[in-house]
């Protein structure tokens, strides 16, 4: 089974990447136009009509599945690198699994760090913020910095 697993997220990777390229959308405009061309051919028919629309309703339906592996993959990967910087950092490591909670208590947190944020006695957050905007200020006033 972990093969065949494997294989799928192989092949969902590969479409994902293709089907986001320039040429993939080109070749997608090119078929309709060349689509739309035969209508005269065809007399505008029912059966010319219903080849577009049978096409790109079985497309659309089968590249969610593949487009949402992808995906599922790539937050699953972000997740662990995110996990990794927490534990490796002075950060809270309690915020590990936080993807996990309820809408409402994620809304909450960010309100609660909102808050925090917003502190005028956080010190470090505004030492933070001045070293930046210093940073900023001197690279404006050198452009060779």
């Amino acid at each position: 089974m972990s093969g065949k697993i494997d294989a799928f997220s192989r092949f969902a990777n590969a479409v994902s990447k293709q089907s986001g390229k320039p040429g993939t959308f080109a070749f997608a405009v090119g078929a309709v136009l060349l689509w739309a061309a035969t209508g005269p051919i065809f007399d505008f028919s029912e059966t010319w009509q219903l080849v577009v629309n049978t096409a790109t309703t079985i497309i659309t339906f089968l590249m969610v599945f593949v487009l949402q592996n992808s995906q599922n993959r790539d937050s699953a990967a972000l997740q662990a690198k995110l996990d990794e910087l927490i534990l490796t950092s002075s950060a809270e490591n309690e915020y590990i699994g936080i993807e996990r909670l309820e809408e409402h208590e994620l809304e909450r947190l960010t309100e609660l760090l909102k808050q925090h944020a917003r502190d005028a006695h956080d010190h470090a957050l505004h030492q933070k913020i001045s070293n930046a905007v210093g940073k900023k200020r001197k690279r404006r006033a050198d452009p060779a910095a």
